[in-house]
């Protein structure tokens, strides 16, 4: 699955809960707790085989020296993990790779958070890229 998106900041990614399968678990500001199951499956069959699913983010980031005019400064390629690795990307809401999303539920929007990029490479350097 591959999500690109171009959004302001350069240390997260919007996600919605239909593109990653992991449990999403994190503390708000206000100190409650989220936790909430992701969407995607972990694991697909085809050709009477098992694959592993796997998330990809690719976010451009631009700057904007005059109004209308867009310039691309980098590109930000992220590998969410798979469910299989809940332990260790996200095994409690204190040890987490998500921050609090932009979602509004009185729109009738669904859940969405932002994965982190700065907490995902410090668990594994290697998921994050930027171009």
């Amino acid at each position: 699955m591959l999500d690109a998106k171009a959004e302001k900041g350069n240390d997260s990614a919007t996600t919605q809960m239909s593109q990653t399968s992991l449990r999403v678990q994190f503390i708000k500001k206000d100190g409650s707790i989220v936790d909430e199951e992701g969407k995607l499956l972990p694991e697909i069959e085809r050709g009477g085989r098992t694959l592993h699913v796997v998330s990809i983010v690719c976010k451009f980031v631009y700057e904007e020296p005059d109004p209308g005019t867009f310039e691309l400064q980098k590109i930000i390629v992220a590998c969410i993990p798979n469910a299989i690795l809940q332990g260790e990307y996200n095994p409690t809401p204190e040890d987490t790779i998500w921050r609090v999303g932009r979602h509004a539920p009185k729109l009738g929007e669904e859940f969405r958070v932002r994965l982190s990029f700065s907490r995902l490479k410090e668990k594994a350097e290697w998921r994050v890229r930027y171009l």
